[in-house]
Parts: C-alpha cells; sequence; structure tokens
C-alpha cells in the first residue's frame, strides 16, 4: 500500500519563473552585501554587481519611458570622462578608472531598472543586505580599534577605523543609510523592533565615531535629522507624531550618553578632540583644501576637455577633495556640468518620488536624505567612486518611477470604481422592472376591437 501510494502521488513541480526570481533575490541581497568590501578596484561589490546584472538581464530587465533621462545623463558622464583620459591613457591606472566609473554609472541605472517592478520586496531584500554588511563592517572597525580583532591594524589607518574599505573616510558615510532604516526600526513602536533597531543603530553610530570622520558625523547628523523630519511631515495622526518626537529625544539621550561614555576614554577622546576642529592645517592657506577648490575651478575654465584621472595632484600638493571639481577635471565641460545635472535632478527626482504615498515611502525618505547629505559632502571630498553613491542614485530613480506607476494604478481604480456602481445599479434596477405577462384571448379580443 505504501509503495502504491508513493506511486500514485503527484509530482513535485519546480515553477522556472519562481527559481529565477528567488536566484534575482539571492543576487540583490549578495551585491547589497558585498558593497562593504571594497578594499581594492576593481573590488568584490564589481564582481557581484556583474554577476546580479547578468541574472537579471538574462531573465528579462525593462526599460521604462522614465529611465531615458537618467540613462542620457550617464551616457554624457561617462564620455566626457572618455575623452579626458585620451591623453594621459597610457597612465598607470587611468583607463581603468575610467571603466570602474562606467561600470558605476551602470549599476545606477540597473537599481534604477530592478526596483520597478516588485517594488517593496525587491527593496526589503537589497537593504537587508545591505544592512548585513553594515553591521559585520561596524563590528570589524569597533573590535579592531579596541585591539580585540586579531590583526586589527589591517583594519585602521593612521589610528582611525577603516574596516573593510581603503578610507575611513568611506566607511563612515556608507554606514548612514543603515543607520536610518535602523532608526525607522527602532520607531516602529514595537518591542522586538525597538530592541533590534535601536541595537543596530548604536553599533552603527559607534563605528561612525570611530572613523573620526568629520564630513561623516555630519553626514550621519544631518541625514537623521531630515529623515526624521520627513518622517513627521508624511505622518497624519497626532498620536504618530508625538511619538516620533518622543523617540527622537529618548534615542538622542541614549546615543549621546553612550557617545559620551565611548569619549571619555583616553585614547579616543585625545583624537576626537584633534579631529573635532574646522581648522585642520591641510585645510588652510592658499593651496589648503578649500584653496585648491578655489584655483581648481579657475584651472577648469581653461580646460573645456579637462586634464584626466590622477592628474590634479601633479599640479597641486593633494586631490581635488571636491567631487564637483573633480568631474571637471577628469570629464571636462561635458563631464563636470551633467554630474552638476546629475546630482540635482535625481534630489529632485527622488523628492517627488519619496513623498507619494506608497509601502515603500518610508525606506525611499531614507535613502533620499542620505543622498541629500552625500551630495552636500561631495564639497569636500572626491565621492565619484563610492559605491553606495551609485547605489542609492539608482533607487531613487527606480522608487520615483514605482511611486508614479502605483499612483496611476490607485487613480484608475478610483476612476473604476464610479462605473462599476453604475452597472451594478443599472441590473439592480433591471432586476425591479415587471415583465409584461403574455395576453389572454379575451385581452387579445379587448385589442383587436
Amino acid at each position: 500500500m505504501s509503495g502504491a501510494a508513493v506511486l500514485s502521488s503527484p509530482a513535485l513541480t519546480i515553477s522556472p519563473a519562481r527559481a529565477v526570481e528567488k536566484l534575482r533575490h539571492l543576487m540583490l541581497w549578495m551585491t547589497g552585501f558585498a558593497g562593504a568590501f571594497v578594499f581594492t578596484e576593481p573590488s568584490p561589490y564589481e564582481i557581484f554587481a556583474s554577476a546580479t546584472i547578468f541574472v537579471f538581464f538574462a531573465s528579462g530587465l525593462g526599460l521604462r519611458r522614465g529611465h531615458l533621462p537618467l540613462l542620457a545623463l550617464l551616457i554624457l558622464y561617462c564620455f566626457g570622462l572618455t575623452i579626458a583620459v585620451i591623453p594621459v591613457v597610457a597612465e598607470k591606472k587611468t583607463a581603468l578608472w575610467v571603466a570602474v566609473s562606467w561600470f558605476l554609472a551602470a549599476t545606477t541605472l540597473f537599481f534604477a531598472c530592478a526596483i520597478v517592478e516588485d517594488t517593496e520586496r525587491r527593496l526589503r531584500i537589497l537593504m537587508n543586505g545591505y544592512m548585513a554588511a553594515a553591521i559585520v563592517a561596524s563590528m570589524i572597525a569597533i573590535l579592531s580599534y579596541f585591539r580585540v580583532l586579531p590583526g586589527a591594524d589591517t583594519f585602521l589607518l593612521y589610528g582611525r577605523a577603516k574596516a573593510t574599505f581603503n578610507d575611513p573616510n568611506v566607511l563612515g558615510p556608507f554606514l548612514v543609510l543603515p543607520g536610518l532604516l535602523a532608526i525607522k526600526r527602532a520607531l516602529s513602536f514595537r518591542w522586538k523592533d525597538l530592541l533590534i533597531g535601536g541595537g543596530q543603530v548604536s553599533i552603527i553610530v559607534i563605528a561612525i565615531l570611530l572613523t573620526f570622520s568629520r564630513g561623516a558625523w555630519g553626514h550621519f547628523a544631518a541625514s537623521a535629522a531630515i529623515f526624521v523630519g520627513l518622517l513627521f511631515v508624511v505622518s497624519n495622526d497626532p498620536r504618530e507624531r508625538t511619538r516620533i518626537v518622543a523617540a527622537t529625544l529618548a534615542g538622542v539621550l541614549v546615543l549621546g550618553l553612550l557617545l559620551l561614555a565611548i569619549v571619555s576614554m583616553q585614547g579616543v577622546g585625545n583624537l576626537f578632540s584633534e579631529r573635532a576642529t574646522l581648522d585642520q592645517s591641510y585645510d588652510m592657506g592658499q593651496l589648503g583644501r578649500f584653496g585648491r577648490h578655489v584655483l581648481g575651478f579657475q584651472l577648469a575654465l581653461d580646460q573645456p576637455w579637462g586634464l584626466g584621472p590622477f592628474q590634479f595632484s601633479k599640479i597641486f600638493p593633494e586631490d581635488p577633495h571636491n567631487v564637483y571639481l573633480n568631474a571637471f577635471m577628469t570629464g571636462g565641460w561635458l563631464g563636470g556640468m551633467t554630474y552638476f545635472l546629475f546630482v540635482a535632478i535625481t534630489l529632485w527626482v527622488g523628492f517627488t518620488g519619496a513623498m507619494r504615498a506608497t509601502p515603500w515611502r518610508p525606506v525611499m525618505l531614507a535613502v533620499w536624505a542620505t543622498f541629500l547629505a552625500v551630495a552636500g559632502e561631495g564639497a569636500i571630498i572626491d565621492s565619484d567612486h563610492w559605491r553606495h553613491f551609485w547605489l542609492i542614485a539608482g533607487l531613487l530613480w527606480g522608487g520615483a518611477i514605482a511611486a508614479n506607476r502605483h499612483h496611476g494604478d490607485l487613480v484608475r481604480k478610483h476612476r473604476a470604481k464610479p462605473v462599476a456602481k453604475a452597472a451594478s445599479a443599472s441590473l439592480q434596477r433591471t432586476g425591479e422592472i415587471t415583465i409584461v405577462r403574455p395576453l389572454s384571448e379575451r385581452g387579445a379580443a379587448r385589442l383587436a376591437h
């Protein structure tokens, strides 16, 4: 009997479409996680992102009309870089730098296309991978700084935590978006999420502190303030607004006490006092950071085709440390103006999309708040090869296109309701009509007369 039952049982079927979608989800998670491992160029992130793009492209990836402005901006920017590199293409790493720039631009378009479909789920999976990466990088940074992790010096630079990145100034900004997502989770007012989100944001904030990056400190503070403010604005419930304010004040107090305890440690406090000033020696003077900005933009007026990658530091003591100036230096007028337009338009498109009422609006508000601050931080650092910068730019475009589709679907459903009601009412009236019975013979005779 048992053998017959086994033979007669229905066969297990595996849906190819479902298997492909599961593979897509896995690759999205891995790409978000790989973003924390950028210690060389090309990095592991390029490997996983390339594989993810291939999987999506091979299984179907739509390009919509809303993507065309983004595509045009990215092509023009990269075309400017390609023109500028021609005179110096024989120099070491210049061609590789431009190739990586093309690839990062391609990832922006990919993410913009990928999250238009099944937006809420794909966005959640990608952000889960990003959060896991942030926690791993933060723990490595903290344990290395306090010399708990073997080989700690590998993850430090000049006494500052850099974890799995080349520079502490990149680690800090990378952690900002996961920090905001942790805040969002803590503000859900469920005990489990409050504990998990509070723990995540505590780990991330400590790691950002130990990078001793003034830009990252300001970036996180500005993004967090903007994000919480936007959550307050979009909430229509007075009680929820009260909870947001109360939870924010309590969170600031707890984090403040935590940071105060860490800064009170001798090694941390000394480096913190040294870094927490606005008059660092390399910032001041005619050839300091800000002096180079002025001289660099003056030079850009005489270099319509640009200088090419790594050429600015041959004229001045250091790199531009200004992504907008660097765009003009590495891409000429075409690259520089296009990059500025790309950032400005992305901010506008992302804001309009993030403010629409969608199930994924809180995540997009966090992404937009992060992008706004990183765009501002670009005035004091070269962020054009930050992988997460191009990732969040793509999310803003994809999220905006998905929000417009979601809004359009709601409008069409709303318009369809009156038609359905009218049809239903007509059917009801039809049911109330008295059907004339067939005439009797006497009635027919009367009508004949």
